[in-house]
């Protein structure tokens, strides 16, 4: 069965790189070339390297490090998820967000960040039950994940469960008493005087 997820998830890898080399028509252009060297870095220094530039916001240069540590460790859990960040938080491509979180999973399938990253993904595009399912795993994961408790908890509201959503807040208070809670907006016409 694991056999088969990777499969997959390498599957997938293929299609989101083509797919993101198809919507950078400037891709080669843009790509800073890194050093002389740079092919005999190892998995881990590649890494180390991509995560240095991603915090300087080199994006295209951590990216470049990113596939240079998944052409030597296929499944690097770190490697995927920091490719969707960029992709979501930076490119605005949720699609293919989506698919390095995935891989990611395959790879971890209890990584905390990728399970959160795609919970509140799922949850932006609507699908409502994927990311209560994702903010679930996670607490089962991680008990004490409050951020993980507060989104349940909004999810749940959003659906009409709001006792379930409110208890769910409450456990997330409970973990952060510094969280925020976005208070729901009352319509005019609900108002009352």
């Amino acid at each position: 069965m694991h056999y088969i997820g990777l499969v997959l998830g390498l599957a997938l890898l293929a299609a989101s790189m083509a797919a993101i080399a198809g919507c950078r028509e400037d891709t080669v252009d843009v790509v800073p070339p890194l050093e002389s060297d740079a092919s005999s870095l190892s998995a881990a220094e590649a890494l180390t390297n991509g995560l240095q530039a991603h915090r300087d916001g080199r994006l295209e240069e951590a990216a470049t490090y990113y596939f240079q540590v998944l052409a030597q460790d296929y499944g690097n859990q770190y490697a995927l998820f920091n490719l969707g960040v960029i992709e979501q938080t930076n490119y605005n491509r949720p699609v293919a967000a989506e698919s390095f979180y995935r891989l990611a999973l395959v790879s971890d399938p209890d990584f905390e960040s990728a399970l959160f990253n795609l919970a509140v993904l799922r949850r932006d595009q609507g699908d409502s039950q994927e990311a209560m399912d994702l903010f679930r795993h996670l607490i089962t994961v991680n008990p004490d994940h409050a951020r993980a408790y507060l989104n349940l908890g909004l999810v749940l509201r959003a659906t009409g469960q709001p006792q379930e959503g409110d208890a769910a807040i409450e456990k997330a208070l409970e973990l952060d008493p510094n969280l925020r809670v976005p208070i729901p907006v009352e319509s005019s016409s609900d108002a009352t005087p």
